[in-house]
C-alpha cells in the first residue's frame, strides 16, 4: 500500500538520471493550444517581456504575428535576431538563424511555431530539431504549439476536422518540458474570427465554416486539456520518483487490475477497460508469481496468459511480478506506480484456505488509504471448481517420497556408525541435512514428508526404549517435536526459497531474451529480416518450428520459415487465412480448425492484421505449453509492433514521394499559368487589332473562340493552384439561381452558339446562400464540358428543383455519356473518359468545379441520364438554400 509522504522512501535511480540529465539542458516551455488565435504567441511574448524587465535575458529567435496588431505592440523592446535568408527555387525565404542564437547564447529564447517545417537546405528538417539543439547548449527555450500538430493526435484531429496536419512534432519532445495551457472557450475564439482578430475576414469566413467550427473547436480544447494533464501527471510521478517522495498524489487516476489464478480473470479486464476509458487513464495488468504459481496446472496458466493477452489486446499494459506473495507484490506494484484505483477479484474461497493464505482483498482494504478498491465477485460454480482443484493439487513427483526415505535411511546409519564418537545429543542435529536437501531438491512438500519420517527415524533408532515409538523421557519429547518442527520450519523456508530462485531465473531469462529480441527488431529494416528475426526467436525461446505468413499480390504466403524445410499444407494454409481474416487465433490447441498441425497467431496492431505467425512441433504435444503462453504473448506484441513501425515507415515515404509530386505540379501549373499571361494578353491584342483592320476575316470568329477557350484554360490552372494553396476566399450571399445560370449562358454565347438551351429554371425557385463569384465559376466549367462532349449542335437542358431537403440544379447533354465506373473519377485533375467522348481537353475543368464545390460545401454529382448523355448535378442542402419568411 502506498506509505504516507513522510515514510523513508528510496528515490528511484532512473528518475535521478532522468533528472540529472535534465538539469545539464537548457528548460523547455510549451505554450500548449487548442487552435490558432487562442493567443499562444501573445502568452510567451508578454512571459518573456515579464522576465527581461526582471533582468533576464530574453532574445525573440523567431516569432510569426500573423499581422495581429496586439502581438506586434509587444515586440517593441525585445532584442530580435535576425533571420537568414535562404533561396529556394528562385524564391527568398526567411528561417530562424540557429547558428545566430547559438552564438548570442541567450539565457532564454523565444521560439515561435514549434511544429514548422524548415526551408530545404536547412541544417535540421524541422524547427523542433532546432530547439533540441538549444536545449543541448544549455539554451531555454519557450515555444507555441497546436494541439493537432502532435503526432499521436494526428490521425483523431483529422478524423473530425477533415484537415490532415502534415507539420507534427513527436510526443517525445514532451518528456521533461513544461506545458502551460493556452486556453480559450470556443464561442470567444469564434468571436475573435469574427472580428478579424486571427485572419483576415475573407480567410474568416472560410475558417469559420470549416476548421474553427464550433463541435470541432470544442473537441480540440478537451484533447488540448487532456494532453496537459497527461503531461503534468507525468512529470509530478518524476519528480516524486526522483525526491523518494511516498504517496498516491491521485492529480490523475491511474488504474491497476489484479489477475489471478481464479476462473473471471477477463470479466476483471473489461470492467478495467471500461473505468479506463470512462476515466481516459492509463492502466496496467499485472500477474503476481509466487511459489503457489508452480504447481498451477497447465489450464490454469493458460487462463492467466488469456487473461493478460486480452488485457493487451485492449491497449494496457501488462506485467507479470515476482513476489513473496500477492498481498507483498500488489503493495509494490501500487506503491511503485502510484495507483489511485484497483480491480480485484474476490472468489468464495474456503475459510481453511483463509486460514492459511490470509484473504487479499479484506488485507487490501483493511490497509488502503487512498487507493480506490473495485472488488468482482467470481462466479459462484467456477470458483467451486477452483476451491476443488485447489485439494488435488500436484504434490510433487512421485519419486520425491522414495528418494527422502532414502536420504533419512542413510542418515539413520551414519548415525548409527557416528553415534559412539558424537554421542546422541548431536544426532538430531544431522537430520537437518536430509530434510534440507530434499526440500531444496524436491520442494515444499516433499520437504515436510522428509522432516516427518526425520522425526519419526530419531525416536525409533535413537530415543529410549529403541525400535519403538514409545518415548519415556519427558526431556525426549520435547527433543523430537522441536526437531520436528526445526525440519518442517526448515524445509517450509528452502522449499520456498527454492520455488522463488526458480522463478527469478526464469524470469531474468525471459527478460534478457526479450531485450534482445527487441534489438534484433529495432536493427531490423525490412519486413523479411523483421520476420527473420522473429521466427528464428520465437523458434529458439519456445523450442518449436515457425513459420511467418504476410500478403503478397493479394494472397497469404509464407515468407521465412525456421527450421527453412519447415512446410505448411493446404489445411494449415486454410487456418492462417483464417487467423488472417478474423484476427483470432486458429490451428491446433485453438477453438477453430483443430485439423491443422500448426498454430496460427495474427500480429495485430491498429492498423490491422500485418501479418499471421504459425508454430509447430514435431510430437503430439501442443505447439505452446500453458507456461509459455505469456512468453509468446509479449513476444508477439514486439513483433505486431515491429510490422507496425514498418508499414508506417512505408507509408510515410509513399506520403513523401506524393508531397513531393503534388508540390512539383503546383509549382508547374503555377509557373505556366503565369507564364502564359504575357504571351496570351499579346495574342489578344493582336486579334483585336486584325478584327479592326480586317473584319471580314473568315478565321477571326474562330481564333477568338480558341482565344477565349485558352483564356478559360489559364483562368482554370489558376484556380487550381489556389484551390491545392488553401487560398480560396469566400464571400457569401443571396444568389438567385435563374440570374446566376443566365448570367453564364451570356458568358458563353459565343460558344453556345448553335446549341438550343433547354432553360428549366423556375423563377419561384427559393435563393442560395453562397458566393456568386465561385458559382459562376462553377456553372461555366460544366457548361462548357456540356458544350464540349454534347455534340456541336446536340441541345442542353439546365434543370432546376426543390425537393424535401435540398435544391437540386442540373446540366444535361446529349452526348454518348460516361463510362460506366468514371462517375467519381471524373472529376480527379487530369482525368478524362477512356472509350466515350469524354475525353480532349485539359480535364482541368470538372476539377475547379469540385474544388469549388467543396469549398462552398455544395454537393456535386455526374451520372448517366436515362434517356441518354450525360448529367451533372449540385445540390445544395438544406442549410444553404434560404427560405423567405411568411
Amino acid at each position: 500500500m502506498p506509505t504516507p509522504p513522510s515514510s523513508d522512501k528510496r528515490p528511484s535511480p532512473e528518475a535521478l538520471l532522468r533528472q540529472a540529465r535534465r538539469e545539464e539542458r537548457g528548460e523547455l516551455k510549451i505554450f500548449l493550444g487548442a487552435a490558432p488565435g487562442v493567443g499562444k504567441t501573445y502568452a510567451m511574448l508578454a512571459e518573456g517581456a515579464a522576465l527581461k524587465r526582471d533582468g533576464v535575458d530574453v532574445v525573440v529567435a523567431v516569432v510569426e504575428t500573423h499581422g495581429r496588431a496586439e502581438t506586434e505592440a509587444l515586440l517593441a523592446g525585445q532584442e530580435i535576431v535576425a533571420r537568414r535568408e535562404q533561396q529556394y527555387r528562385g524564391r527568398t525565404l526567411n528561417e530562424m538563424d540557429l547558428d545566430a542564437v547559438l552564438r548570442r547564447a541567450p539565457t532564454l529564447a523565444l521560439v515561435d511555431e514549434y511544429a514548422h517545417t524548415n526551408v530545404e537546405g536547412s541544417r535540421h528538417p524541422k524547427r523542433w530539431q532546432d530547439v533540441a539543439e538549444l536545449l543541448d547548449a544549455g539554451i531555454d527555450v519557450y515555444t507555441t504549439l497546436n494541439i493537432q500538430h502532435v503526432e499521436s493526435l494526428n490521425d483523431v484531429v483529422a478524423s473530425f476536422t477533415r484537415v490532415r496536419v502534415r507539420e507534427t512534432v513527436p510526443d517525445s519532445v514532451f518528456e521533461g518540458a513544461e506545458i502551460k495551457l493556452v486556453d480559450l472557450p470556443p464561442d470567444e475564439l469564434i468571436d475573435r474570427l469574427k472580428d478579424g482578430k486571427v485572419y483576415v475576414p475573407q480567410e474568416a469566413s472560410r475558417a469559420l465554416g470549416h476548421f474553427f467550427s464550433k463541435p470541432n473547436l470544442s473537441a480540440l480544447r478537451e484533447m488540448a486539456l487532456r494532453r496537459a494533464a497527461l503531461s503534468v501527471d507525468r512529470q509530478m510521478l518524476q519528480d516524486l520518483d526522483a525526491g523518494g517522495v511516498a504517496g498516491t498524489y491521485a492529480a490523475g487516476e491511474r488504474i491497476l487490475v489484479a489477475i489471478s489464478e481464479q476462473p473471471g480473470a477477463d470479466a476483471l479486464v473489461r470492467t478495467a477497460k471500461r473505468l479506463a476509458d470512462g476515466l481516459n487513464a492509463p492502466w496496467t495488468a499485472v500477474h503476481i508469481e509466487t511459489t503457489r504459481s508452480e504447481s498451477f496446472d497447465e489450464e490454469t496458466q493458460r487462463r492467466i496468459a488469456a487473461a493478460l493477452a486480452l488485457a493487451a489486446t485492449l491497449g494496457a499494459t501488462i506485467a507479470t511480478i515476482p513476489a513473496e506473495n500477492v498481498i507483498a507484490g500488489l503493495r509494490g506494484q501500487i506503491e511503485a506506480q502510484r495507483a489511485t484505483q484497483l480491480i480485484i477479484g474476490r472468489s468464495q474461497r474456503s475459510w481453511w484456505f483463509e486460514l492459511r493464505h490470509g484473504s487479499v482483498v479484506e488485507t487490501l482494504i483493511r490497509g488502503s488509504q487512498d487507493l480506490a478498491i473495485h472488488v468482482i465477485p467470481s462466479p459462484d460454480a467456477l470458483a467451486t471448481e477452483g476451491w476443488r482443484k485447489g485439494w488435488t493439487r500436484d504434490w510433487g513427483r512421485p519419486l520425491a517420497y522414495p528418494a527422502a526415505l532414502l536420504l533419512i535411511a542413510a542418515t539413520t546409519v551414519l548415525a548409527k556408525l557416528a553415534q559412539p564418537l558424537i554421542g546422541r545429543g548431536a544426532i538430531d542435529l544431522l537430520y537437518l541435512v536430509p530434510v534440507i536437501f530434499t526440500a531444496t531438491l524436491y520442494g515444499l512438500r516433499p520437504g515436510l514428508f522428509a522432516s516427518v519420517a526425520a522425526a519419526l527415524a530419531f525416536n525409533f533408532f535413537f530415543l529410549d526404549p529403541v525400535h519403538t515409538f514409545t518415548v519415556s523421557d519427558p526431556q525426549s519429547v520435547l527433543t523430537m517435536l522441536i526437531l520436528t518442527g526445526v525440519a518442517a520450519v526448515t524445509s517450509n523456508l528452502a522449499g520456498r526459497l527454492r520455488t522463488r530462485a526458480r522463478i527469478g531465473v526464469r524470469s531474468a531469462e525471459e527478460n534478457a531474451s526479450l531485450a534482445a529480441f527487441g534489438q534484433a527488431l529495432a536493427r531490423a529494416s525490412d519486413r523479411e529480416a523483421t520476420a527473420i528475426a522473429t521466427c528464428e526467436e520465437v523458434s529458439r525461446l519456445l523450442d518449436v518450428r515457425c513459420v511467418m505468413l504476410a500478403e503478397q499480390d493479394g494472397t497469404l504466403r509464407p515468407i521465412v520459415a525456421r527450421p527453412r524445410e519447415a512446410t505448411i499444407s493446404p489445411v494449415d494454409q486454410a487456418a492462417a487465412e483464417w487467423a488472417w481474416s478474423s484476427g483470432e487465433p486458429a490451428g491446433r490447441g485453438t477453438n477453430t480448425l483443430l485439423a491443422s498441425d500448426w498454430q496460427f497467431h495474427p500480429l495485430k496492431t491498429g492498423l490491422g492484421v500485418l501479418a499471421v505467425l504459425g508454430v509447430a512441433r514435431d510430437d503430439d504435444r501442443a505447439p505452446i505449453s500453458a507456461d509459455k503462453a505469456t512468453l509468446l504473448s509479449t513476444l508477439l506484441g514486439q513483433a505486431a509492433l515491429a510490422h507496425e513501425r514498418l508499414h508506417l515507415e512505408d507509408e510515410m515515404r509513399s506520403l513523401s514521394v506524393l508531397e513531393e509530386r503534388d508540390r512539383l505540379r503546383a509549382a508547374l501549373l503555377s509557373s505556366i499559368g503565369h507564364d502564359l499571361r504575357t504571351p496570351l494578353t499579346g495574342v489578344t491584342a493582336a486579334i483585336e487589332a486584325l478584327g479592326a483592320e480586317h473584319p471580314d476575316t473568315l478565321s477571326l470568329p474562330t481564333a477568338r473562340a480558341e482565344l477565349s477557350r485558352l483564356r478559360r484554360f489559364l483562368d482554370n490552372l489558376v484556380e487550381l493552384v489556389r484551390i491545392d494553396a488553401g487560398g480560396i476566399r469566400l464571400s457569401m450571399a443571396s444568389v438567385d439561381l435563374t440570374d446566376a445560370v443566365a448570367g453564364v449562358v451570356h458568358d458563353l454565347k459565343d460558344l453556345l452558339r448553335g446549341h438550343h438551351i433547354d432553360f428549366q429554371v423556375p423563377a419561384s425557385l427559393p435563393f442560395v446562400r453562397t458566393d456568386e463569384r465561385l458559382l459562376h465559376h462553377i456553372l461555366l466549367n460544366l457548361l462548357a464540358n456540356a458544350v464540349q462532349h454534347g455534340g456541336n449542335t446536340g441541345p442542353i437542358t439546365i434543370a432546376g428543383r426543390r425537393t424535401r431537403d435540398a435544391l437540386l440544379l442540373t446540366i444535361r447533354d446529349r452526348g454518348a455519356g460516361l463510362e460506366p465506373g468514371t462517375e467519381k473519377t471524373i472529376f480527379d485533375t487530369f482525368a478524362q473518359g477512356v472509350g466515350s467522348d469524354r475525353h480532349g481537353g485539359s480535364g482541368l475543368g470538372l476539377a475547379i468545379a469540385k474544388g469549388f464545390a467543396d469549398a462552398l460545401g455544395i454537393g456535386i454529382s455526374a451520372a448517366n441520364h436515362p434517356d441518354g448523355g450525360g448529367a451533372f448535378t449540385l445540390t445544395f442542402p438544406d442549410h444553404l438554400v434560404v427560405t423567405m419568411p411568411e
